[in-house]
């Protein structure tokens, strides 16, 4: 890809200016927008699996839709959306909303003016992009939880046998001899840490040792009363943050 003029990806002012011509202009255009989108999320300091998961749900939009994003309308949100909710592994509400949520902030990005994408397109295609999510055509987040009803947690009796259940299976494997009873031990402690202390798999599986202290409201846990968590839940795209849990 050639760039006029010193312009870089990142706006509308790029490779497609002034004499260039290319090749397959449709798709290569789609492409320094995505290029452009990318380069604007890198600055914000999101992380990359972030950026490439959205990404990839735009690229799977326009894929439906069989057209470049100067030409999508809300009608193809809301046909794509069928499509989703359809068929005999319909997605969940929460990944919907995921998916809209991709392709409503990549259209905010190309719609900015800052960025020039709207000009370029009127000079190139005559026509430009607009915001095809709203209110009317995306899932609204009313609820924290939004689990399906018939999924429930378990009881106290069903944690207290499946706890059972895992430290059975270290103590057969220990007293047969068999080799990986250790990963059995630390698999059996790791679902009580989960339990106990709330935690969600990344944060579980990011733990060290280290991150145990004491609690002085719990003596009796001696050295485990407090578990930092350092990779917790990421807000808005940020990176991971830490949270100090108590027992």
């Amino acid at each position: 890809m050639v760039f006029v003029d010193g312009q870089g990806p990142g706006s509308g002012a790029s490779a497609s200016a002034g004499k260039v011509t290319l090749l397959r202009p449709s798709e290569q255009f789609f492409d320094e927008m995505l290029t452009g989108w990318t380069a604007q999320q890198t600055s914000r300091m999101l992380t990359t699996q972030t950026i490439k998961t959205r990404a990839s749900q735009v690229r799977r939009f326009g894929d439906f839709c069989g057209s470049p994003p100067w030409e999508w309308s809300p009608a193809d949100v809301e046909e794509w959306t069928t499509s989703l909710v359809s068929g005999a592994r319909p997605l969940s509400t929460s990944t919907v909303r995921a998916y809209q949520n991709s392709v409503a902030l990549f259209c905010d990005y190309l719609t900015d003016h800052r960025y020039g994408w709207a000009d370029r397109c009127m000079e190139l295609f005559g026509t430009h992009p607009v915001q095809v999510c709203h209110e009317w055509n995306t899932v609204i987040h009313t609820s924290d939880h939004e689990a399906r009803p018939a999924v429930r947690p378990l009881s106290r009796l069903e944690l207290q046998a499946f706890f059972d259940y895992a430290d059975d299976l270290v103590d057969r494997a220990r007293s047969s001899g068999r080799k990986g009873w250790q990963t059995l031990f630390r698999d059996a402690t790791l679902f009580k840490i989960i339990y106990a202390f709330g935690l969600r798999r990344r944060e579980a599986a990011m733990l060290d040792l280290h991150d145990f202290t004491r609690n002085p409201k719990g003596p009796e846990f001696g050295r485990f009363g407090v578990c930092n968590v350092r990779w917790g839940k990421a807000m808005r795209g940020s990176q991971p943050g830490g949270v100090r849990w108590s027992v």
